[in-house]
C-alpha cells in the first residue's frame, strides 16, 4: 500500500495531566502516515486522485492546538480519526510526542495505527 508521510507537524497546544501542563500551551511534535492507493494519481497527475495531505496537516494542526487533550493517546486517537474521514484514506499511522516533557529524553510521547473499522 502507498503511504503519504506528513513529518515533525509542530503545534502548541495545552496537553497533560498536572495543572502546570494545563495552565500554557506546550510543543506537540506529530507525524502521521497515510496508507492509501496512489496509482490513479501517479497516472493522472490530478490532486483529485489523491489525498490532500495539506488539508488534513491544517486539520490535525487546528485540532492539536485546540483540543485540549489530558493524554498524547487520546490526541493519537482524535487526529488518527480525523485523517480516516478523508476518501482514500484506508489506514493511519500517528505518531504525537511532547518534547522536553522527560528530563534527559529529547521527547515521549506514542505512536498509533488506525483502520476505518476501528472506529465505532
Amino acid at each position: 500500500m502507498d503511504q503519504i508521510l506528513i513529518r515533525d507537524l509542530s503545534a502548541r497546544g495545552v496537553i497533560g495531566v498536572n495543572d502546570w501542563e494545563r495552565e500554557k500551551a506546550q510543543e506537540i511534535l506529530i507525524n502521521i502516515t497515510l496508507f492509501t492507493d496512489l496509482r490513479r494519481a501517479g497516472e493522472s497527475d490530478n490532486l483529485d486522485d489523491s489525498v490532500n495531505y495539506r488539508s488534513i496537516a491544517k486539520q490535525a494542526l487546528a485540532h492539536a492546538e485546540s483540543a485540549a487533550r489530558l493524554t498524547v493517546e487520546a490526541l493519537a486517537a482524535d487526529i488518527a480519526r480525523l485523517c480516516l474521514a478523508h476518501a482514500g484514506v484506508q489506514k493511519v499511522r500517528v505518531r504525537v510526542e511532547k518534547p522536553g516533557a522527560v528530563r534527559f529524553a529529547r521527547s515521549v510521547g506514542v505512536e498509533i495505527e488506525r483502520q476505518a473499522g476501528d472506529f465505532a
